[in-house]
């Protein structure tokens, strides 16, 4: 049974980190959380000038998982636990921030230097109770490594960054179960694609036009699937959307900015925790 679209939501747009703007399809009024997931932002499409591009300098997480994927530009990552990267077009950071990290996502150093074009999504996924204070832990995946496949009639293409479609699995491991797929589309595209029946499911439609179970949803916009095993994808020109699907995880949510836990008093502490330094903090003597 395909699923149909029970609720399109429109992006809006704020500013976050040192300044930088976003697409925000959620949370926003109304719907506050996708669960099993807390936020998805598009970073840009913008384009900076030399000395111009900004990010998210040292900021606190705990109880939730960040997943950042690039499609222009790089982006350079440091932590308290020590962990340095740089990821570019196509290639995903999964940072578990369990029970608690401090985390800088800026411009690369040659993005800040030179300016140029940057594009791409951050989506927060919550963890279980179980999880939120486990060990923090990174799984940064370049292009190369990310499965993808094309349909026979070459009218779509997928890039899995999680859970698997077109018989392709992929290499991300997730402590909450979920499908996290980059679809394109071209012109004249039909296309059924399958989804767990226990898994909640959502299309952002960031590049086209694009028809999502029957319902044409523009660049900006969110569908909220209903139930069924699949759903069916049609466009008459070139569309991209992200596929988000996931096991609900069905507990309390307690959110205050970067922490997510599930009750008040875990949220005083993950704040006290950070005053006294407990979340470490960045050395960025190590990058000298």
């Amino acid at each position: 049974m395909s699923r149909e679209v029970v609720r399109i939501i429109t992006s809006h747009r704020q500013r976050e980190g040192g300044g930088f703007i976003v697409r925000r399809p959620f949370p926003t009024r109304g719907f506050n959380h996708a669960d099993p997931f807390l936020m998805l932002d598009e970073m840009g499409p913008v384009e900076y000038a030399p000395g111009e591009a900004i990010g998210a300098p040292d900021h606190p997480h705990r109880g939730f998982e960040t997943v950042t994927y690039i499609l222009e530009g790089e982006a350079e990552h440091a932590d308290s636990a020590g962990h340095r990267g740089k990821i570019g077009p196509g290639d995903v950071q999964w940072m578990t921030a369990g029970r608690g990290i401090v985390h800088a996502e800026m411009p690369s150093r040659a993005m800040r230097d030179s300016g140029g074009r940057m594009h791409g999504f951050q989506l927060w996924v919550n963890l279980p109770a179980r999880d939120k204070m486990m060990a923090p832990r990174y799984q940064e995946i370049p292009r190369a490594k990310i499965p993808s496949a094309t349909t026979p009639d070459g009218l779509a293409t997928v890039h899995v960054i999680a859970g698997e479609a077109l018989g392709c699995s992929a290499v991300i491991e997730t402590r909450t179960p979920i499908a996290y797929q980059h679809w394109r589309f071209d012109a004249g595209v039909s296309l059924d694609v399958p989804i767990p029946t226990d898994h909640t499911a959502y299309v952002y439609v960031f590049d086209g036009s694009l028809s999502v179970g029957g319902s044409v949803l523009d660049a900006g916009q969110l569908a909220v699937l209903g139930q069924g095993s699949g759903v069916a994808f049609a466009a008459t020109g070139k569309a991209q959307a992200l596929l988000l699907s996931g096991v609900p995880i069905r507990e309390p949510v307690v959110q205050y900015g970067p922490f997510v836990m599930n009750t008040e008093r875990e949220i005083e502490q993950a704040i006290s925790d950070y005053r006294q330094g407990k979340l470490g903090e960045i050395d960025y003597s190590a990058t000298h």
